[in-house]
């Protein structure tokens, strides 16, 4: 009995001290060990929803665990309608929180915000321009799935989700392709919001250092522009000076440049698979914050609070300026004509930035006798190391007038629309003379990445040519505020274009074909009646060795230049099309 007594104690005091106060949340109650399950999460903020005239919890689509996606609103003014709250000229500051169940840091932080917020006098002061919107729990499928060992390196909670979704997705590769309703929900949550900032909050893996927070911002010369120059050298300068006079040091994601920090570190470039990735293609500041994994789970979700807190503080200070840039943003996008697609690390600048690590030694492995790695948390150090954050581009494209998209691809066009794309489609059948891609060259990963055998390396050959079209065939203008998003997906060497994430793949295939012997003799005559093939023929053979001794390439190759093989081999269904 002696050894139960003390449980019972903490028990009864924390039944007692719930009783007392219904607001403390589960983190609070237990401690900073625990984290809630989804029943008890949502059933918090349906509690501050009854508390608090300022807060409401709504629902959204369904989700693949076929739960809706639900949001809180804190709102000072108590008016929830987005229209109502853009006419009154709020911006708008989007959280999203387990993406990855396993780093439930932003749950517990956000519970307590809004609480927070909601009792603080000073509220319609300190959010006079600005409306928080939370998504509680994004992966609720992988919430659902609920463990204690699959964060293996992880530092607390007690017991957390799972990374995968109920399909098995990870949501934060998923934005682009929008695989699953999650992404879908998601989607007309941001379109319905069109927040400045966007904050979606994880935990790190990788390296040791001393610090319990890092954050990814959006890459800012992908950003482009005024606001990528303001995020940059205004807003996050800013955002850092903020934590630090809560007493949170902040660091970039630590990406090194080899095993170890001190090497150097580089900015994550962060594509539009990616949360904030997809985010910045419209014109939308987006933050990761990763808190340390090897830190006690109170002082992440403590870092977290402290983050979120300096992001509603500055949003609040900085709306002219974000109303201002986000305005710039969508009148020049309209008129953009030249596209960056893809982007490569500018491996000669760099600026030096101060960093808390640990120095890295190599001592012999209890498992395999071999090297390996450790961080000496007796000999922390600060010292100036390089940071990579400046991209350059890779591949640039001129935007047509149009795309034009036929009807048959429904999948695509299904994520246009999702993403506010306007679509015209033509009214009648119509032989246009249009810019027309052919897959040139591309590679595919080994194994399947998310549901995807995931093309990389695109390189297209271009021709013109009059294409027919029929009736319902879609016209995508490129005069859109959803430009970037327009471009990236339907340009196939964008990284995450939509071709290289399989949905034309149906076009790499060639449907028709030859019998050899019976081909033989019809090559023969082609090549007695065409010399200019012959030509190309006969220089195939000098330029390639082993091309002479192939009987069935050099039987391939007139048949690919012959008119019986079907011109819609790879030629990529999207066309580019100008009125001139």
């Amino acid at each position: 009995m002696k050894f139960l007594l003390p449980a019972l104690i903490t028990l009864l005091s924390m039944l007692m001290s719930t009783a007392q106060n219904p607001l403390l949340t589960k983190f609070e109650r237990t401690q900073g060990r625990e984290t809630v399950t989804y029943e008890e999460g949502i059933a918090y903020f349906r509690l501050l929803d009854q508390r608090f005239e300022t807060i409401r919890l709504t629902e959204g689509g369904l989700t693949d665990s076929n739960i809706p996606l639900h949001t809180a609103i804190l709102s000072p003014d108590g008016i929830f309608e987005p229209s109502e709250i853009r006419r009154r000229g709020k911006r708008i500051l989007l959280i999203n929180n387990a993406i990855h169940p396993g780093e439930p840091d932003g749950v517990d932080a956000s519970m307590m915000l809004l609480r927070d917020l909601a009792q603080d006098q000073q509220l319609k002061e300190k959010m006079a321009n600005l409306v928080l919107v939370v998504i509680p729990f994004y992966n609720i499928g992988g919430v659902l799935n609920r463990n204690s060992t699959t964060r293996v390196n992880q530092n607390g909670p007690t017991e957390y989700g799972f990374r995968g979704n109920d399909r098995n997705y990870d949501l934060n590769r998923d934005f682009i392709k929008c695989n699953t309703r999650n992404a879908k929900a998601f989607a007309q949550i941001f379109h319905t919001w069109q927040p400045e900032v966007f904050v979606d909050t994880h935990v790190s893996n990788g390296a040791d250092y001393q610090y319990v927070m890092t954050l990814i911002a959006t890459q800012h010369n992908k950003l482009g522009g005024a606001l990528g120059e303001y995020l940059e050298k205004e807003f996050g300068p800013k955002l850092t000076r903020e934590l630090a006079s809560r007493k949170v040091d902040v660091t970039p994601y630590v990406n090194p440049v080899k095993a170890s920090p001190d090497s150097g570190i580089v900015q994550f470039m962060e594509w539009p698979r990616y949360s904030t990735g997809y985010t910045a293609l419209f014109g939308t500041l987006g933050f990761m914050p990763e808190t340390h994994m090897l830190k006690p789970y109170d002082q992440r979700v403590k870092a977290t609070y402290a983050l979120l807190q300096s992001f509603v503080k500055l949003v609040n200070a900085e709306h002219q300026t974000l109303a201002r840039l986000r305005k710039e943003t969508e009148d020049g996008v309209r008129q953009q004509r030249e596209f960056v697609i893809d982007w490569q690390l500018d491996e000669e600048k760099f600026t030096r930035i101060p960093f808390k690590g640990y120095e890295a030694a190599y001592k012999p492995s209890g498992v395999s006798g071999l090297p390996r790695l450790y961080y000496d948390r007796k000999k922390p150090y600060t010292k100036d190391v390089p940071f990579y954050n400046q991209y350059i581009p890779k591949t640039t494209i001129q935007a047509p007038e149009a795309y034009i998209i036929p009807q048959a691809w429904q999948e695509v066009i299904d994520r246009l629309r999702l993403n506010r794309v306007e679509l015209k489609p033509l009214e009648k059948d119509t032989l246009l003379a249009v810019e027309v891609y052919f897959i040139a060259d591309f590679k595919t990963v080994n194994s399947p990445f998310e549901g995807h055998y995931l093309h990389y390396n695109t390189t297209v050959r271009k021709e013109t040519g009059q294409i027919p079209f029929r009736k319902g065939d879609y016209l995508v203008y490129t005069n859109q505020l959803v430009n970037r998003y327009i471009v990236e997906t339907l340009e196939p060497q964008a990284p995450d274009s939509f071709f290289n994430w399989n949905f034309f793949d149906s076009i790499l295939q060639q449907k028709e074909g030859y019998s050899d012997y019976v081909f033989e003799d019809l090559a023969t005559d082609l090549l007695a009646k065409n010399p200019q093939l012959k030509t190309l023929l006969e220089q195939k053979k000098r330029d390639n060795a082993p091309f002479v001794s192939n009987a069935g390439a050099q039987l391939e190759f007139v048949y690919q230049h012959s008119p019986y093989y079907e011109k819609t081999h790879r030629r990529y269904p999207v066309f580019r099309w100008s009125q001139k």
